[in-house]
């Protein structure tokens, strides 16, 4: 009977299990991968902590000019402008009305003064004429004035300031500018004793509203000395369904815009504020989008 005999492992056999390269390849990445994550979460931990903090908003500071005079100074003191014009009577002589008077009362006197400013500055721009004489017309010593308040000497804002839009804009684009510092536009009826005052300018039919008395309006208010662009504020009005013929056209500014241009008007001086005579700014387009004032040229008193 034959038998079998038990097989023998041979003397120099391998193993089964053994790493092969393409572990010892994937291995050496995982590790790669697993130290550059550590190395960006340790970076990103020491950045967070030592980041700057974000820059704080600046509170605008708003500028407020209060005229006043010197103690040494005089009382019926006056600015010392001579002109070959005629003297022009002063509106702030004028006795101050009450808070119940009308707004027509409280602006009597610009529609006069306006009339003739805007009708001496056209005859200028018409005939390229140049003034011959010395600027103004009011009469007066040239002394100081008299004062022991906290007001400062000087020209106030509404006589001091000059704005030009551009005259080749269109309407819509002059209504833009004006709608984007906040600007409304205002008429004034003499025969009606009513101010009507209209906004959202872009509007195919602006929002209009009227007032009878002036109480409670604090607004820099200007108006037309020159330029081509009083036509368009009336087509203006026309959208609003006002005719405004040869009456009064205010532009109202609100506080916002005001102080925007205080503050131009203080980085660009060289002088004091209360020893500038006229500032000119311009509207443009801004960079960023949207307009800006530009101040484009200061006198001094």
């Amino acid at each position: 009977m034959a038998t079998t005999e038990p097989a023998t492992e041979p003397k120099n056999s391998t193993p089964v299990l053994r790493v092969t390269t393409y572990e010892r390849v994937s291995s050496s990445l995982i590790t790669v991968v697993i130290a550059l994550t550590i190395a960006a979460l340790i970076l990103g931990t020491i950045w967070f902590l030592n980041r700057r903090p974000p820059p704080i908003d600046a509170i605008p500071l708003e500028l407020i000019e209060l005229p006043g005079g010197e103690p040494d100074g005089f009382v019926d003191e006056t600015l010392n402008l001579e002109s070959p014009e005629e003297e022009i009577p002063d509106p702030s002589l004028a006795e101050t009305p009450s808070e119940e008077s009308e707004i027509q009362e409280m602006l009597e006197v610009v529609v006069d003064l306006a009339d003739v400013a805007s009708q001496q500055t056209q005859e200028q721009f018409d005939t390229a004429a140049e003034n011959t004489g010395k600027v103004g017309s009011a009469s007066g010593t040239g002394r100081r004035a008299l004062g022991m308040g906290p007001g400062v000497s000087g020209m106030p804002r509404s006589q001091r300031w000059f704005i030009r839009f551009s005259d080749r804009a269109t309407v819509e684009q002059y209504a833009s500018e004006l709608e984007f510092f906040g600007i409304e536009l205002g008429v004034l009826k003499a025969d009606e004793g009513k101010l009507y005052i209209i906004s959202n300018l872009t509007a195919a039919r602006p929002k209009v509203r009227t007032v009878n008395t002036g109480k409670g309006e604090t607004r820099l208010y200007m108006t037309w000395q020159g330029g081509n662009r009083r036509e368009a504020d009336s087509k203006l009005f026309r959208k609003a369904g006002i005719d405004v013929g040869r009456d009064l056209i205010l532009h109202f500014y609100p506080p916002k815009t005001e102080g925007l241009l205080a503050r131009l008007e203080r980085d660009k001086s060289r002088k004091p504020v209360e020893q500038i005579s006229r500032t000119y700014f311009v509207v443009q387009k801004a960079r960023s989008g949207g307009y800006e004032f530009v101040v484009t040229r200061l006198t001094y008193l």
